[in-house]
């Protein structure tokens, strides 16, 4: 039984229609890529996923159990946590400040036990670690999107769903991040990566799909995705090899 799994997933904005008949799985364990253009879809997949959008039509099920009646909070308590695209830093509190809201939804913890964990937090991401009480915006683009990262850890999912977490990154920033994100992997935590850098993506998922106009049109590992000549036509226009082979 897949860890995630969506099925004949369908979702409009209005009567435009975004994601259509989308079905994937994830095991638990992997790390799985979404690869696509803007406009493909990825972004909506996984707020369907974490349950800021409901589904027209298909199932979300997580470890088991069905995702897609759930309102946010019962899916982050489930142990699904969603690290948006855009970072969202929330102003007027301090790094450290940052991580402890991510704890929210672990009310029965000690505020000792909370603490250590955003220690650890600083350890795993030690560019963010001089600036713990500093405020959260007044980081670079790069420290934010960490902060943005250790916060969701802060709740200690079974599951991260990554938006975009290259975006906007010079590349020996991304080259750390990713580093982090391997070695959250390496914890046991399954992770959802959508991403439009198909190197770095490809470099640490094993599987990926890719999403065309709100359909997957190819899927497979990531040596198979490089090598398979569709994907040429159904990433970013024709561009994928230029991307996927850089």
């Amino acid at each position: 039984m897949a860890f995630l799994e969506l099925k004949n997933l369908s979702i409009s904005y209005g009567i435009a229609p975004v994601l259509s008949d989308v079905s994937i799985q994830v095991g638990a364990g992997e790390i799985v890529t979404i690869l696509g253009a803007n406009g493909a879809g990825k972004t909506t997949m996984l707020r369907a996923i974490s349950g800021l959008l409901h589904p027209s039509a298909g199932e979300i099920w997580f470890d088991g159990s069905p995702l897609h009646r759930l309102a946010p909070e019962q899916i982050v308590r489930q142990g699904v946590v969603h690290v948006p695209e855009g970072r969202r830093i929330f102003p007027g509190l301090t790094v450290r400040e940052n991580l402890l809201m991510g704890a929210s939804n672990r009310a029965k913890l000690s505020r000792r036990q909370i603490e250590q964990d955003a220690d650890e937090m600083l350890k795993l991401f030690p560019e963010i670690a001089p600036f713990s009480n500093s405020l959260g915006w007044t980081l670079s683009g790069g420290q934010q999107q960490m902060l943005a990262v250790a916060r969701g850890l802060m709740a200690q999912p079974k599951l991260l769903l990554l938006d975009e977490p290259s975006l906007g990154l010079a590349p020996v920033i991304v080259q750390n991040l990713f580093a982090a994100i391997r070695q959250i992997h390496a914890r046991g935590v399954t992770i959802l990566l959508v991403e439009q850098n198909a190197n770095i993506a490809l470099s640490v998922a094993t599987r990926g799909y890719v999403l065309e106009t709100g359909s997957v049109t190819v899927s497979g590992t990531p040596d198979e995705l490089k090598k398979n000549d569709e994907i040429r036509h159904a990433y970013l226009g024709g561009k994928g090899d230029k991307i996927l082979h850089q």
